[in-house]
């Protein structure tokens, strides 16, 4: 498997901090207005909702790999996916940056979402109270859009992936790196979300992501001379 969606998985997995803080709230409340007698599924409510969440980062990951490589086939050239990869990269450091509470520039990036989710945001809120496990299912494909830095920057991975099937398993491999994080909350969150928080445990896993962030623009550049 390709190492990009490994990175995909990590990037995940090591933001998981940053998930329970913005998803984290919704997936706990769930089970809130659902009927007495289900409280038991909540499991079932929290796993259709992580599905929904999932979905939509694959098909967002679709869209943008299917479209870059069209991109790339049109020119006839392996130029716009080494700026693309090059673009990626830097992405990549600046998550690393980011995570490691050196800069907080990927909070700006965010902000460009906000204009979409304004009115995505209330086609959630028509769906609530959730009164099935299955209506979880497109509650969490319209979260899956909320605007998300980490989720930006490993959609610059899934638009180098090469085609619209590898765009989408990139991001699947990053949902599947937040799905500890997220089916974590209730009991377990608030110890989760402390070791996660650890500022050790964030800067190593920083550190990591920038090493990577920073090869790959060598390569990128390498490739271009």
């Amino acid at each position: 498997m390709n190492i990009d969606f490994y990175a995909a998985f990590i990037i995940g997995l090591m933001g998981a901090g940053h998930c329970l803080g913005m998803c984290g709230g919704v997936a706990a409340a769930l089970t809130m207005g659902m009927p007495t007698q289900q409280q038991h599924s909540r499991w079932h409510y929290l796993l259709m909702y992580n599905t929904g969440r999932l979905l939509s980062y694959m098909i967002a990951g679709a869209i943008i790999g299917g479209a870059f490589a069209g991109v790339a086939s049109l020119s006839g050239s392996s130029y716009p996916l080494i700026i693309l990869r090059l673009f990626a990269a830097f992405m990549m450091i600046v998550l690393a940056l980011y995570l490691g509470q050196w800069w907080q520039g990927l909070t700006k990036i965010e902000k460009f979402g906000q204009v979409i989710w304004k009115r995505i945001a209330p086609k959630a809120n028509r769906l609530l109270p959730l009164r099935s496990p299955l209506a979880a299912l497109p509650f969490g494909m319209v979260w899956g859009w909320l605007p998300c830095g980490l989720v930006y920057s490993t959609l610059s991975w899934a638009a180098v992936s090469g085609s619209l099937m590898s765009g989408s398993l990139v991001m699947l491999a990053f949902g599947l790196g937040t799905l500890p994080a997220m089916l974590a909350v209730g009991g377990l969150a608030s110890q989760l979300k402390q070791w996660l928080s650890n500022l050790y445990f964030k800067r190593a896993n920083a550190l990591l992501l920038l090493g990577y962030g920073i090869h790959t623009g060598y390569i990128a550049i390498n490739q271009i001379m």
